[in-house]
């Protein structure tokens, strides 16, 4: 949390998408962000190759990436009985068969890219065979005339090799800003819609952020028009989850971060613990119920959102 002469400021980081990353787009989110009173902090920007040595998308969607690209598909853990419910064929006998795989081990044994991948997982879901095991976490079969396999496979989250590859495409970038404003003058919740705007752009109010590429993306130069999956820009959901963004985009400490030293001091949080927290891991909340930490902390501004914190962290203990 930040206070300067008594006024508590919230803190988020704004990110233009490697597709959107244009002078003219830059120019658009700096004048938006300024006619709102946002104060740009800091402004910087990371090369896909720095996004791929570093492994920063893969971070910034933890929740997707472990079931995709981090590790193996043998380690994830899967409902056994909703998969064998959904596909009729039980899952330890497709783990024997070595037909279960994650989203980058299936690029490398279909030898296809991202964009290939997506579009068989596509073609899967057309079919019904496409399946939801909790959140963020899908699989797919894959059969083998959609791919030109000998053999069918299950794939998990199937459409992060394409996500990914926007970001990590040689000679894009990200244009990253480290922001801060009056919590009293501006809510989070009205930071994000209606200074950033909607998810879907076509839903977004039309002078927010995502609003304005919408509208205007071919004279900023965009290859597309926006939608869902790729809106323009992103922007931190809550004060936890820019303090985490910050640490993985910007490469700061925890310590370094003002609402990270809060966290550390008037919450009674330790480093290991907020460390714990920023992969967005399911925690108890009030009367026995787990859920989304990110979901959990989403839109409160900076003060509430640090006596929540102190609230789960409690409760976790």
């Amino acid at each position: 949390m930040c206070v300067t002469d008594g006024i508590v400021r919230n803190q988020a980081l704004v990110f233009i998408k490697p597709s959107a990353n244009t002078e003219k787009t830059r120019d658009l989110v700096e004048a938006s962000l300024a006619r709102a009173k946002i104060q740009v902090v800091s402004t910087s920007s990371l090369s896909a190759e720095a996004i791929d040595k570093r492994g920063v998308i893969d971070k910034h969607y933890y929740s997707i990436a472990s079931k995709a690209t981090l590790g193996t598909a043998e380690t994830l853990p899967v409902d056994e009985a909703a998969f064998a419910a959904f596909f009729g064929t039980e899952y330890k006998d497709a783990k024997a068969g070595g037909h279960v795989l994650n989203a980058m081990e299936a690029c490398a044994h279909l030898g296809c890219d991202g964009g290939e991948l997506e579009a068989h997982w596509e073609a899967a879901a057309a079919r019904g065979l496409r399946c939801k095991l909790g959140g963020g976490f899908y699989v797919g079969r894959l059969d083998a005339d959609l791919t030109g396999a000998a053999e069918a496979c299950y794939v998990f989250n199937g459409f992060f090799m394409k996500m990914r590859s926007e970001y990590t495409k040689p000679g894009s970038s990200v244009q990253l800003y480290s922001v801060v404003w009056d919590a009293a003058e501006l809510s989070w919740a009205s930071f994000r819609g209606e200074i950033i705007g909607a998810t879907i752009p076509s839903e977004a109010t039309p002078t927010s952020i995502r609003g304005s590429i919408l509208e205007r993306w071919e004279v900023l130069g965009l290859p597309a028009e926006p939608y869902a999956g790729d809106n323009g820009v992103h922007a931190s959901a809550g004060p936890f989850e820019g303090l985490a963004e910050r640490v993985n985009w910007l490469g700061g400490t925890v310590a370094d971060d003002a609402f990270g030293a809060a966290l550390l001091g008037e919450a009674g949080m330790s480093e290991a613990a907020i460390a714990e927290w920023m992969v967005d891991p399911q925690v108890a909340l009030a009367e026995g119920r787990h859920g989304s930490l990110f979901d959990a902390l989403e839109d409160l501004d900076a003060e509430p959102c640090l006596a929540m914190c102190a609230q789960l962290s409690r409760l976790s203990a």
